[in-house]
C-alpha cells in the first residue's frame, strides 16, 4: 500500500483557492489534468509502498508525536512547477509558523530540510502544456490564513480517474479536538 502523511486544509481555504482557479480550470491547456479540490492536501511526508508493519509503525509514531506538535498558521500563496506538477505554495505567517510547519514534517517522518510545502493543483504527462494563464493567475494569489487541526496517515490507491485517498489514522495536534471520520 502507498502511504503518506498530510494535513487537509479547511473548506474556507479550499473554496477560496477553487474560486480563484475557476477562470483557468474552465478551459485547461491541452494535457493538463486538474486535481479535484476534495483531494487537495498538504503532504508532510510521502512514505511510498509500505507493508502492514511499516503502516503500524507510522501510526504509532503519529500518535506519540502529533499531540505534542503545535499547529502553524499558513495560507496558500504563489505558485510553481515541478516536473509534471503545477502547485500552489504554502506560506507560513511568520518565522515561528515556518518552524512549526517544518516540525510537522519532522513529526510525519520527513527530513524538514528537504521539505517544500505545496499543494498540487494539476498534473501533466508528456510535453509540458502552456501554463502561462494558470501561472500568472496563481503567482499573485494569497488565500486566507488557516491552521491544521490534525495530521492524517493516508493510503493512496491509484486508479484511472486519479488517486483515491483513505484515511488510516487521524491524530489531533496539540490543543485540538479530533474531527469525525
Amino acid at each position: 500500500m502507498r502511504l503518506f502523511t498530510a494535513v487537509w486544509p479547511p473548506e474556507s481555504a479550499v473554496e477560496d483557492l477553487a474560486s480563484a482557479l475557476r477562470p483557468v480550470m474552465a478551459d485547461p491547456p491541452e494535457g493538463l489534468r486538474w486535481t479535484p479540490p476534495d483531494r487537495w492536501h498538504l503532504t508532510l511526508c510521502f512514505h511510498g509502498e509500505s507493508d502492514e508493519a511499516a503502516r503500524d509503525k507510522q501510526v504509532d509514531r503519529l500518535r506519540r508525536r502529533a499531540p505534542k506538535a503545535q499547529a502553524p498558521t499558513v495560507r496558500f500563496a504563489g505558485s510553481g512547477v515541478f516536473r509534471g506538477v503545477l502547485w500552489v505554495g504554502v506560506e507560513p505567517r511568520d518565522e515561528r509558523d515556518a518552524w512549526l510547519l517544518s516540525g510537522l514534517a519532522k513529526v510525519a517522518g520527513c527530513n524538514p530540510h528537504g521539505f517544500r510545502a505545496h499543494l498540487t493543483v494539476a498534473r501533466w504527462w508528456g510535453a509540458r502544456p502552456d501554463l502561462l494563464a494558470a501561472r500568472d493567475l496563481l503567482s499573485s494569489y494569497a488565500g486566507p490564513w488557516w491552521s491544521p487541526r490534525e495530521v492524517l496517515l493516508v493510503r493512496s490507491d491509484l486508479g484511472r480517474s486519479g488517486s483515491t485517498y483513505t484515511p488510516l489514522a487521524r491524530v489531533p495536534l496539540a490543543g485540538q479536538e479530533p474531527t469525525d471520520g
